[in-house]
């Protein structure tokens, strides 16, 4: 008998930035299919003049038509440059490609992160990426790469502070230490939805401090026993291409002259960091005075026309969100400059420009996965696809009889089907709250716990979606720290790199929200699960 040759198909790796392309011609022709199907969902609105409900229909936008190209070629420019995430990485690129610039950044984590025990950094970096929600999505632009930079310098693979850092503000994206523009943007829905029962009820600010504190340090904990125990052991080492080519070499040194180096070169540093640390007080303080109302000359970053404080912090046309992202750059560029004028590790502007080079290089293939993503996103939403998906999940809620935590469980999950395909809480909100809100009240649970419902769902599968804007920033920088450009890593390995903390933590998630309604503990101050 003739052996058989084993025939071996040599498997082929699409760049992320090729299938966002893919996606985009597929949704393309999908709308057209569906168009054609007339695929359609119908979502109820709350009329706030006479708080009555009125239907609002939906239908799939066809792309593969004469509008539909229009609107593809002539805003893909526009699309780009406002997506959110580009501006936000260019911004952190400039604090970060400084603080490397100039040497900040390395001594301080060589001197001060080297220190502390490894997961006791996991467990920061996951607990700032959780409560880095309060503002925009500066955890990603920012994070990720820190986290990176982390973990390499610390001798593990920095695929490893990558997929932390992402999945501490994915996966906890809807959780902080404080009130934020989350509660600004979901306090006008479920206030409306709740007077379909009770004209008369009022939904602070505050209605679910309590339990987003409380989360956030939970969520944290169980989070860094996952990365440390699975997601670090199963990527495992990270070998650096230059420790790779490194060959020994034999070199007489003068060991008295090595050591009066050090010495100096410490002294240096200690100078640098006490100069930098001088910068970052005084920087702050100028920052937290800018968002005091009421003193001279401050309140620069208020928006004074809303009347309560948070809507001025956190509203809508808030000049304190929308430029914290440069707030902090500054924050890096003020302390890195400072730092460098003291260890003496900069001369010159073109020391410090040119030294920027390296991070911003890197970075060209980011900015090209970027610009698909935006157009693969944009091309989706403009669809109505996600829209109408949700508005399924919202009319089977309405149509169910369930009671006390089984409607608790539900509702977790069809939120969180619902956002693999519209990942903007509010959006997602404004639809299933006029349905979910009131049935909750009838069930007695309270229209503040149905908000937090919403906002756990959200948050369980944020980290799997290609359509969050951010999970490009993901998968960027795992292809820039992949060292095999033949094999980048692709949107499936980014994902798959991540499921063992979606499947621990969405368990999680649902055992935790059940278990604070069943014990019935305040979600607020004097506010609770049940009415």
């Amino acid at each position: 008998m003739k052996d058989k040759k084993k025939l071996k198909l040599k498997k082929f790796y699409f760049h992320p930035i090729t299938v966002f392309i893919f996606l985009t011609i597929i949704t393309i022709l999908l709308s057209a299919i569906l168009s054609n199907l007339q695929m359609q969902g119908t979502y109820s609105k709350v009329n706030t003049a006479n708080y009555e409900l009125e239907s609002v229909l939906v239908t799939v936008k066809n792309m593969l038509t004469f509008d539909g190209m229009k609107f593809i070629f002539s805003n893909a420019l526009r699309n780009f440059l406002s997506f959110a995430p580009f501006g936000m990485l260019i911004l952190t690129l400039i604090g970060l490609s400084v603080s490397q610039s100039t040497g900040f950044l390395d001594t301080f984590i060589e001197r001060k992160v080297k220190k502390v025990d490894k997961r006791i950094v996991t467990f920061i970096i996951i607990f700032l990426a959780t409560v880095s929600s309060l503002i925009n999505d500066i955890g990603y632009v920012l994070l990720i790469p820190l986290a990176a930079i982390i973990f390499k310098a610390n001798n593990r693979n920095p695929f490893a502070g990558i997929v932390t850092a992402f999945c501490g503000v994915s996966f906890g994206s809807a959780i902080s230490l404080f009130v934020g523009s989350t509660e600004v943007n979901l306090i006008p829905s479920t206030t409306s939805a709740a007077r379909l029962i009770d004209q008369s009820i009022h939904i602070s600010l505050t209605s679910n401090l309590f339990i987003i504190v409380a989360f956030s340090i939970m969520l944290s904990l169980i989070g860094t026993i996952i990365v440390e125990n699975i997601i670090v052991k199963r990527l495992g080492r990270y070998k650096d291409s230059q420790e790779e080519t490194k060959t020994e070499e034999l070199e007489v040194l003068d060991e008295e002259e090595i050591e009066q180096e050090r010495i100096a070169k410490e002294k240096k540093e200690k100078v640098g960091l006490r100069y930098a640390l001088i910068t970052s007080i005084v920087v702050i303080i100028a920052f937290i005075y800018m968002i005091i109302p009421n003193l001279p000359s401050s309140g620069m970053l208020l928006d004074m026309s809303e009347d309560t404080y948070l809507g001025q912090l956190f509203g809508t046309n808030s000049y304190f969100q929308d430029g914290f992202t440069y707030m902090i750059s500054l924050l890096f560029i003020f302390t890195s400059i400072a730092y460098g004028i003291g260890a003496k590790t900069i001369k010159n502007d073109k020391d410090l420009i040119y030294g920027c080079e390296k991070m911003f290089s890197s970075s060209a293939e980011m900015v090209m996965l970027l610009f698909v993503a935006s157009q693969f996103i944009s091309v989706f939403k403009e669809t109505n696809i996600g829209t109408i998906i949700a508005t399924w999940g919202a009319n089977i809620l309405g149509s169910v009889s369930f009671t006390g935590f089984p409607l608790i469980i539900f509702s977790l999950v069809l939120i969180a089907v619902a956002n693999s395909f519209v990942t903007t809480p509010s959006s997602k909100w404004q639809i299933f709250a006029p349905v979910m809100v009131p049935a909750m009240m009838q069930a007695n649970i309270s229209p503040q716990f149905a908000q937090f419902i919403l906002r756990a769902g959200s948050s369980m599968t944020s980290g799997i979606t290609p359509l969050l804007a951010s999970f490009a920033i993901y998968i960027g920088y795992l292809n820039i720290y992949n060292k095999d450009k033949s094999k980048p890593i692709t949107i499936h390995q980014a994902i798959a790199y991540v499921m063992p903390y979606f499947t621990i933590i969405s368990i999680s998630w649902i055992l935790l929200t059940v278990g604070w309604y069943l014990i019935g503990l305040p979600i607020g101050p004097s506010v609770y699960p049940t009415l």
